[in-house]
């Protein structure tokens, strides 16, 4: 790892803080798709999915979720998210939400999810030379 990349004190905090962010999110949706209130039990009937779906979401966002909470594998986590995400995009464009409120809401999150990463990691940055 060259040191030159090494993250400061300040971009490290501003990224955990981006992806703390995503990660109470995320962590909110997984609550929702676990104890399966009403809201939710509407929303995805109406996004075009039954109700038995909701527990097996839950389940893949709360893995792709931890994988991304722990350092050695949130790269790998935020790979899996970004799927997921692009799951719930097409979704929305497919049932025809609105633009910014619905079908780019998911992109919102993503770029927490990388913009925090690339903040974090070191490694990310050397992949990803934004120079």
């Amino acid at each position: 790892m060259k040191t030159e990349n090494l993250p400061s004190r300040k971009a490290h905090r501003i990224g955990w803080g981006l992806s703390g962010f995503a990660i109470l999110f995320l962590v909110f949706d997984i609550v929702g798709k676990f104890l399966k209130p009403e809201a939710v039990i509407k929303g995805t009937v109406e996004l075009g999915y039954p109700e038995t779906i909701i527990g097996s979401l839950g389940v893949i966002l709360l893995v792709c979720t931890l994988l991304y909470t722990i350092p050695r594998t949130s790269f790998f986590g935020a790979l899996l998210l970004t799927g997921y995400l692009g799951g719930a995009i097409a979704t929305h464009v497919r049932i025809g939400n609105p633009l910014f409120s619905h079908v780019l809401f998911p992109i919102y999150v993503a770029l927490f999810i990388w913009i925090g990463l690339y903040l974090r990691s070191a490694k990310l940055r050397d992949l990803v030379a934004l120079k």
